[in-house]
């Protein structure tokens, strides 16, 4: 099989490649890139995993980055078990074929306890006083001693939250170059996700991202002239484009008003309590899954739906199975926003009963993805709560703001312009043209199993 390396540039979209990104503008002049109208919903863990499958969510069960289990009767986001897709992997179909293959998964997600040969993934330590430490898992195990001997600890707070900056990409960058040095895989799947920051922070104003452009233009540079000179096929990709936003849609609390949403009030703060809850949402960008206890509510939740504004469509039975989102971990209704709006998970109707995870950087813990853990109240607050923490007191670094309005970029429904769609950017120039998402998987195939240049 032929060495390939697969870089996922997260965000990247025609619309961006221009003069702050010279490497990868020149590159599409010299390589094969064409738009990929993305799966429904564009979010991370079902856009990777459409790809790498080459099935749809229906499929391999990754109805986006979090869901209801409805067993456990738990919202669960961010979870990292590969066992979770349930369908075939690229890696396990080359395995079978040539015994010899081995794949090195460098921070794509459901990272852990794939058949992958070599990984890494951010996984931070939770001690039992509160503190949170940054970290990586790996495989083998000693590779993330080797990796933070070399490269200082995983850069976890550079990762996400108010700090999300280049140094993350770059440390992952590096750490790609270290394990092809030290075992050369066949193929390498390496994460940049540098642009989803300041895109969903600040959409495409110029002003605002022309220097995170440049940025991953050179960290990409970087990595595809270290691979070039390892023989390497290299196939540059994103999951999804972001396009700009100006209003969230908070669905909780437009089912607590009707009085569906079942509440818990702990030390003065409201809990949502999904499994007495007759309907709630989850809230994953510009897609929203509505699960209904109670049967008896669906038609008063789908014509609530179809008559707020900002949702631009209602995924019955019918839709669900036209856009392959007919899975049991699906929503019994999906909610997709128009192209201005994306949804929040807030459910309280008081900031002051906001519960105490809403103002941290808890992706475990809210019953929905929450990009304003991107922004800070104040660098004064955090640096308070940072000499608190030097000085062994306790803390609770609360510095998220409750203002989901600030978000300016999003991402999950299918945009109207192939400009926002994600980009495919293959070695053969006349690589066959392909319309959907499924079809990235046969041509990272084909790269790896075709004629070399």
């Amino acid at each position: 099989m032929n060495k390939t390396v697969v870089i996922d540039i997260v965000g990247l979209s025609s619309r961006l490649i221009g003069p702050e990104m010279p490497f990868i503008h020149q590159w599409t002049q010299d390589h094969h890139m064409q738009p990929v109208r993305p799966v429904l919903p564009a979010v991370t863990t079902a856009a990777q995993y459409t790809y790498l499958t080459g099935c749809w969510p229906d499929t391999h069960g990754i109805v986006g980055n979090g869901w209801y289990d409805r067993t456990d009767c738990e919202i669960k986001f961010w979870k990292q078990s590969n066992h979770l897709v349930q369908a075939e992997k690229i890696w396990d179909r080359a395995k079978r074929l040539d015994p010899s293959f081995t794949c090195a998964n460098m921070c794509w997600w459901y990272n852990m306890y794939s058949q992958v040969d070599f990984s890494l993934t951010p996984r931070p330590n939770y001690l039992s006083d509160g503190r949170k430490i940054p970290d990586c898992y790996t495989r083998p195990a000693d590779l993330r001693d080797h990796l933070q001997k070399e490269l200082g600890p995983f850069p976890l707070f550079h990762y996400w939250g108010p700090g999300a900056d280049i140094t993350s990409s770059r440390w992952i960058a590096e750490a790609s170059m270290i394990v092809e040095e030290k075992y050369g895989p066949t193929l390498t799947l390496i994460y940049l996700p540098h642009l989803d920051y300041c895109l969903q922070k600040f959409g495409h104003d110029p002003s605002l991202i022309n220097q995170d452009l440049k940025q991953i233009d050179a960290l990409v540079a970087k990595l595809v002239h270290f691979y070039q000179k390892k023989g390497a096929r290299i196939v540059l990709l994103s999951e999804y484009g972001i396009t700009n936003v100006d209003r969230p849609i908070h669905l909780n609390r437009l089912l607590r008003e009707r009085g569906l949403l079942a509440l818990r009030v702990e030390r003065g703060l409201e809990l949502l309590d999904a499994g007495s809850s007759r309907a709630f949402a989850v809230a994953d960008h510009q897609i929203a899954h509505i699960y209904l206890n109670d049967p008896q509510a669906y038609d008063q939740v789908k014509t609530m739906l179809q008559t707020t504004s900002g949702i631009a469509q209602v995924l019955d039975a019918t839709g669900k199975k036209q856009h392959h989102l007919d899975h049991p971990r699906a929503g019994d209704l999906i909610a997709v926003a128009d192209d201005h709006s994306w949804f929040s998970y807030y459910y309280w109707l008081d900031d002051r009963k906001a519960p105490d995870f809403a103002r941290l950087v808890a992706i475990h813990q809210k019953p929905g993805y929450d990009p304003v853990e991107m922004f800070m109240t104040s660098k004064w607050r955090a640096a308070y709560k940072l000499l608190r923490k030097k000085l062994g007191f306790r803390y609770l670094m609360d510095v998220i703001p409750l203002q989901a309005e600030r978000v300016k970029g999003s991402h999950g429904r299918i945009p109207e312009t192939p400009e926002d769609y994600p980009v495919l950017i293959t070695p053969d120039v006349g690589a066959p043209q392909i319309h959907e998402a499924t079809g990235v998987f046969d041509v990272l195939w084909q790269t790896l199993n075709g004629s070399p240049q």
